[in-house]
């Protein structure tokens, strides 16, 4: 699948390992959920950037306390009608604080990229490489928002407030 990252189509440096795989050291490593929870301690001492595939099923909270030792947490769109993967998305950003690659894997479409760059995600596994060109595209097209989100744009209002020097906060 292609990867899309900050507007970007790249090259996956992350190794995606099944569940009874090896884990090379200084490898960049993508676990399942369930092992990353069955063996927390030990992978987040190993030597290389780690990260975990995280369902759409399963609460943040589990993951928080390891959020510090995570360089990628990967969200799963399981059918592209499921969107419980936006508020992890917008929990992990606004919430817990999480700074690291926030990427949507699975059922993720063009017509929502620009929700998801909205709810935090910054990392986009996509079915088609059409796709992945059309990203750029959507990632710039609305430059003016009105919501506050977990993207850290600033609203409208909020924009046009501090420009007359009257923000309170």
């Amino acid at each position: 699948m292609p990867l899309v990252e900050n507007g970007q189509i790249v090259q996956d440096r992350y190794l995606h390992v099944e569940d009874d795989g090896p884990i090379p050291d200084r490898v960049p490593a993508i676990v399942s959920a369930q092992r990353f929870l069955a063996n927390a301690d030990a992978l987040v001492r190993r030597d290389g950037s780690l990260g975990v595939w995280w369902p759409n099923d399963r609460r943040i909270a589990e993951l928080a306390p390891w959020l510090g030792h995570l360089a990628l947490v990967a969200l799963q769109f399981p059918k592209f009608r499921d969107g419980r993967a936006y508020s992890q998305a917008r929990l992990l950003r606004e919430t817990y604080g999480f700074g690291g690659t926030l990427r949507a894997t699975g059922d993720v479409l063009r017509d929502q990229f620009h929700f998801l760059i909205r709810a935090g995600f910054d990392s986009f596994e996509v079915k088609k490489s059409a796709d992945a060109r059309v990203f750029a595209e959507a990632a710039a097209r609305y430059s003016v928002v009105y919501q506050p989100s977990a993207d850290g744009r600033v609203p409208a209002l909020r924009r046009r407030v501090q420009r007359a020097g009257t923000d309170p906060g």
